[in-house]
């Protein structure tokens, strides 16, 4: 099916699952989702199933990038409603998931396809001047009403695109948008259980987060995860002073979501029920029973990892607190 013109089609059963370059250009895959809603953990496992369909495991689809762009200009779809930034390992899974049960809302939850949108200019210098472009129209395909109802699309980024977030406001600049954070011991102790990509030497590819491979092999475990997860909360905090974004902390979660950030969400007040009811199972692994695990992971941080968590994440997590308290003392003040 690659050679069939998307432009004479409608496209909007289907969903980009790979935006990549290659020899000539950059290109986009597609998978038909038809109205299968986005309610997994992440895109990709919602990719995966979709992927196992009849349908898609006979017939593949692949465009250029022009062909997102008409795509996008016959049929604009809705546009971001909020974007979910966060210091990874905080919540934000869970906020994305309370919000997918509703079918009022689209979902994404870090699709790769716009993390190599934003990325694209460091792996491609040409892509720079594209990518004002591409970043709508590649949201705009997900912004389809695949099922009727939906009025609002909420996009939660992978953690690393945080340093992406001026590219995102050019793009969509009266977009609302948050960051999400943690206490980063409690953090820091997850990674070091189970790291995520970017808590790895070399596995995110290039990025402002991303250390020399020398220097980041030379550290220690601690260290690396460490001066990995100040950077992430220090960027929050900067972008947030720069752009507007909404400071707020895990501790918030679930009630935050259907509170005071249910305008930001477009959350209707009728919702608020169904939407906390997402927040009883785990959001990783949606068939086990949510335990708060706060104690228990700060029991599990040895003395070498608070020592190098307090010299290089401490202080823009102090930061991001004292911008919260602010933010919220400005939201409760007198009109």
């Amino acid at each position: 099916m690659a050679g069939l013109n998307p432009v004479d089609d409608d496209l909007r059963a289907w969903l980009p699952i790979r935006l990549w370059q290659d020899d000539g250009g950059w290109s986009v895959d597609w998978c038909r989702f038809g109205t299968q809603p986005l309610r997994e953990p992440f895109f990709y496992d919602s990719v995966e199933l979709a992927l196992q369909r009849p349908f898609n495991l006979a017939c593949r689809r692949r465009t250029g990038m022009q062909a997102l762009l008409e795509w996008h200009s016959r049929s604009p779809g809705i546009p971001p409603t909020a974007f979910l930034f966060h210091a990874s390992r905080c919540g934000s899974t869970l906020a994305a998931r309370m919000l997918s049960r509703l079918d009022s809302h689209t979902v994404l939850s870090e699709p790769s396809t716009l993390d190599a949108a934003l990325r694209a200019h460091y792996r491609d210098p040409a892509a720079a001047e594209h990518q004002e472009t591409w970043i709508p129209a590649l949201l705009g395909a997900y912004g389809q009403r695949r099922l009727g109802g939906e009025r609002a699309l909420v996009v939660k980024l992978d953690a690393w695109n945080i340093f992406e977030l001026p590219l995102l406001r050019q793009c969509f600049p009266d977009t609302p948008w948050l960051f999400l954070y943690r206490d980063p011991l409690e953090i820091a102790v997850s990674h070091l259980h189970s790291p995520g990509r970017h808590m790895v030497q070399g596995l995110i590819g290039p990025s402002p987060l991303a250390m020399p491979f020398e220097e980041g092999v030379a550290l220690s475990r601690p260290e690396f995860v460490a001066r990995t997860l100040g950077s992430l909360l220090a960027a929050g905090l900067e972008q947030c002073r720069r752009h507007g974004g909404l400071a707020v902390n895990y501790e918030e979660l679930p009630h935050a979501v259907t509170g005071r950030l249910a305008p930001l969400f477009a959350l209707d007040p009728d919702a608020a029920a169904s939407t906390l009811a997402g927040a009883t199972h785990h959001a990783k692994r949606p068939g086990e029973v949510f335990e708060q695990d706060r104690a228990r992971k700060r029991q599990a941080a040895d003395d070498a990892t608070c020592r190098q968590v307090e010299r290089w994440a401490q202080q823009p997590y102090a930061a991001l607190e004292a911008l919260r308290a602010e933010q919220r003392a400005w939201a409760a003040s007198p009109a």
